[in-house]
């Protein structure tokens, strides 16, 4: 009776995770389209609800929040029900603006995560099987690792001024819903930090594979390079993809770094919100949501991943 109890639970929590995150990612999507489209609903960055339903909330919690002023232990409750109140107002006025927002920080992980898979991948081999090119490899790895990320962005940024120039001169870069060059510069910047990392994941995993699959692939007529490529990597890519989870979260919460470049992703347009209202803590709040969604839908995806490519008897993502 109590294993039927815990599958309905499981049940019911399953369907109310999809139909949460369902909603949020439906809002998300209407947002970015209405954006892109120029507004053909609303404006790009207006709310759906009255400016006046806002305020009406915000001045609700206000008032929920002075109930049991001098009473503390209530009030310290009150007090936080009348700034969630508030706080509901708050999203729903300045919400928009950080949905639109948030599709550059998808974007920015999700291209740095794999420009720099395809950087790390031919790395992780030169570490494990190189010769000249170990060294060379662990040169860059340790170089990139070595030094703050922010500093990286910087470099690209401030320190290459021919960078920035070229990719403005390339056509349709900054028109339409092709981002400008400060955003290029960040993903150019992700891609060379992930890189450097996922490289280690790589070779951890390479590593870990046992050394007898490319005997075996070279005893049945391939030769080096290609029993890396067709025995070793399938397999080790396989046991990468946790590492590979961790630093898709990393690079969604990394991405914030990009606002010092000027690029208006979640973290640039909540301080911006925080600069108009002087409602720091509820702009923060609200980008920390967009954070954490988007974090634990990539964490979702990724563990759905490592379930389907799973090897059958070595395990998956199931129950973690």
């Amino acid at each position: 009776m109590s294993v039927e109890r815990e599958r309905r639970h499981a049940g019911l929590e399953r369907a109310l995770t999809y139909a949460v995150g369902g909603f949020v990612w439906l809002w998300l999507v209407f947002r970015w389209l209405n954006s892109w489209l120029g507004g053909v609903v609303v404006g790009p960055t207006e709310p759906l609800v009255p400016q006046s339903f806002a305020a009406s909330l915000e001045s609700l919690g206000a008032s929920v929040g002075a109930v049991a002023n001098g009473v503390p232990v209530v009030a310290v409750a009150f007090d936080f029900l009348g700034w969630a109140v508030g706080m509901v107002g708050f999203a729903s006025q300045y919400g928009p603006k950080l949905a639109v927002a948030a599709w550059l920080t998808v974007v920015l992980t999700v291209l740095g995560i794999l420009f720099g898979l395809v950087i790390a991948v031919p790395l992780a081999a030169a570490r494990v099987y190189g010769g000249v090119s170990k060294y060379v490899a662990l040169v860059y790895i340790e170089l990139i690792r070595g030094t703050p990320l922010v500093a990286q962005l910087f470099l690209l940024y401030f320190g290459a001024p021919f960078l920035s120039k070229f990719i403005r001169e390339l056509p349709f870069v900054g028109h339409g819903i092709v981002p400008g060059q400060a955003v290029w510069i960040a993903i150019i910047g992700f891609t060379i930090n992930s890189s450097a990392y996922q490289a280690e994941y790589i070779r951890g995993s390479v590593e870990s594979v046992d050394p007898g699959q490319l005997m075996a692939a070279r005893a049945v007529g391939l030769d080096k390079l290609e029993g890396i490529r067709f025995v070793v990597l399938p397999q080790a890519l396989r046991y990468a993809i946790p590492s590979w989870t961790n630093e898709l979260v990393y690079l969604i919460k990394y991405s914030s770094l990009a606002t010092f470049i000027t690029v208006p992703e979640i973290f640039k347009n909540a301080q911006d919100v925080g600069s108009e209202t002087f409602a720091y803590t509820n702009s923060y709040v609200l980008a920390a949501v967009f954070y954490l969604v988007l974090v634990v839908t990539a964490s979702y995806a990724m563990s759905k991943v490592e379930d389907e490519v799973a090897i059958p008897g070595v395990g998956s993502g199931e129950g973690r």
